[in-house]
């Protein structure tokens, strides 16, 4: 049964696009296109490359703490390379990766419209995005060592071009708050006939919450480092002891800013798999209502947590144990989400292509991810392993294993309606293989350091670690050759994998309904709905 009509017609294939979205060439053709799903496009590309760059870092890295007292370059270009590594990845690749690459590309088609409500608006967005990356790349010249947190006092200090990657950073602020408030009107104004509310595809839940969050939260973090490079060049005393700042709300400033943002980078990322969980389970999604709903409620309190990433710092008792009981109440509805995934698979006819092999991925280590999360939300325990490898294994089982697995999920899901092709699964399936054997290798194992007690950040440790971080650096190299394998299987089906029918996996939601790759208005005519998007084999629960 379907839920929406197309004039009564028959999705055309891939080859009776002709108007299709990649059909004009040559650089000028893109570089102005108002067309949501080339600047979809020009995003991924963009933070495709910063995820394979900041992965040089971090195999370097990794490198480097093989062993103690090994010096295949310096303490300082450690410093330089785990800063670049986090900054490259959060900034650059996680955070934009699927709101600005498959949001644009996807948001429209997914309500039935022609494009974004502001088509200019759209473009200028990512190209003051270009903007921002060209001046932090002009800020290595000096290059950061000061961590990806860039915490004051250090960073008002040091010699390297704070300032120049300050300016950097507002600008790709400013990026994603345009996208944001793009996104909003779209949502608002922009859905098909008959596509209410609760008729909308989860994946547009969960991107309307994290437009509000882009739209609240980024403000903050722009004004920070506002703050930062007016106290470096002017003097001003904000966040540097010596000139009468406080360095702690250089903290609360940034972490009210990133923890909220954390739910930019992950709440995407589970729109993602509550569309392809359904897809491939081949049954209605249980408790539509309520994944709705979980993803404005995580929005919400991700706003009134940031404390927890400070218990440290020296707050009151009382503030403490606010935070983190709001910390422990942020776990209710992402862990209605995961019920509710699983409650969808029980007793489904179940497929196991890669789009689901990523996205049960997701669901394994973004659950571990959240679980040790309530470690650090526990006073006793956040204090025992606070600035130990224990947080980077967290860190990475909810970036990694939560944003990037349902990244890829998305993209092996909607590679055929992107590009008309379809990948290769004899290659897809030992790259998955690879990634997941070689992240829990390399992660898990960084669970036991910090447990143990090793620092993060340091690029010496005592002896007594290193045969753990032997299986780690070895466990990067695996999850490395799933990366490459994955990635080689991305170029070869864009450019000689088979044509793609139009609806490969038989989903039902909007997007489906057109061609493959789509035309360059996505429809013939504004397509009415009729239903909601996952009633494969049921009613609406």
């Amino acid at each position: 049964m379907k839920e929406t009509t197309l004039n009564g017609e028959q999705p055309p294939n891939g080859d009776a696009s002709p108007r299709g979205y990649l059909e004009a060439k040559g650089f000028w053709s893109w570089a102005y296109t108002l067309d949501h799903k080339r600047i979809g496009v020009m995003y991924l590309y963009t933070t495709l490359f910063f995820f394979l760059l900041g992965g040089v870092f971090a195999l370097l890295i990794r490198i480097k703490l093989m062993f103690p007292g090994q010096y295949i370059f310096t303490n300082q270009t450690y410093n330089v390379l785990f800063t670049m590594h986090g900054a490259l990845m959060i900034f650059l690749f996680i955070i934009p990766a699927i709101p600005s690459g498959l949001g644009n590309f996807f948001i429209p088609m997914h309500i039935g419209a022609r494009d974004v409500a502001f088509p200019r608006l759209n473009l200028l967005s990512y190209w003051v995005f270009v903007a921002g990356i060209v001046v932090i790349l002009f800020s290595l010249i000096r290059p950061m060592d000061t961590g990806w947190t860039f915490y004051t006092p250090y960073s008002a200090r040091t010699a390297a071009d704070v300032t120049t990657l300050s300016f950097g950073v507002f600008l790709i602020g400013m990026s994603s708050i345009l996208t944001g408030l793009n996104f909003l009107v779209t949502i608002h104004k922009l859905r098909a006939p008959g596509m209410t509310w609760h008729r909308m595809p989860l994946f547009i839940w969960s991107m309307y919450a994290t437009s509000i969050i882009q739209v609240l939260a980024t403000p903050v973090v722009g004004i920070t480092f506002l703050l930062l490079a007016m106290e470096r060049v002017l003097g001003v005393g904000f966040f540097d002891p010596a000139k009468g700042g406080d360095p702690i709300l250089f903290q609360h400033f940034f972490w009210f800013y990133s923890h909220p943002v954390v739910y930019v980078m992950i709440l995407p990322a589970m729109g993602i798999i509550s569309e392809i969980v359904p897809a491939f389970s081949r049954k209605p999604i249980f408790g539509y209502n309520a994944i709705a709903y979980s993803s404005v409620a995580i929005a919400v309190f991700g706003f009134f947590v940031w404390g927890h990433h400070m218990f440290v710092t020296g707050m009151s008792s009382t503030a403490a144990i606010i935070f983190s009981l709001l910390t422990y109440s942020v776990a209710i509805p992402t862990a209605i989400k995961v019920f509710n995934w699983i409650a969808t698979m029980y007793k489904g006819s179940i497929t196991f292509e890669s789009p689901m092999l990523y996205a049960l991925t997701f669901i394994f280590l973004f659950v571990v991810g959240g679980l040790t999360g309530m470690f650090l939300g526990a006073l006793g325990a956040d204090i025992h392993v606070h600035d130990t490898y224990f947080i980077v294994a967290h860190f990475h089982y909810t970036m990694v294993g939560g944003t990037v697995m349902g990244l890829l999920a998305g993209l092996h899901y909607w590679f055929p309606k992107m590009t008309g092709r379809m990948l290769s699964e004899k290659m897809a399936r030992p790259a998955w293989l690879l990634m997941f054997i070689g992240f829990n290798v390399t992660f898990f194992t960084q669970f036991i350091l910090g447990f143990e007690g090793m620092p993060r950040r340091y690029a010496e440790y005592p002896a007594q670690y290193q045969a753990l971080n032997i299986v780690s650096t070895v466990g990067s190299w695996i999850l490395a050759a799933g990366i490459l394998i994955m990635f080689a299987n991305f170029v070869h089906g864009l450019f000689r994998g088979p044509p793609a029918p139009p609806n490969p996996w038989k989903a039902l939601s909007l997007e489906w309904q057109t061609g493959s790759p789509p035309p360059t208005e996505n429809y013939p005519e504004i397509p009415t709905v009729t239903d909601w998007p996952y009633g494969y084999a049921g009613k609406q629960t």
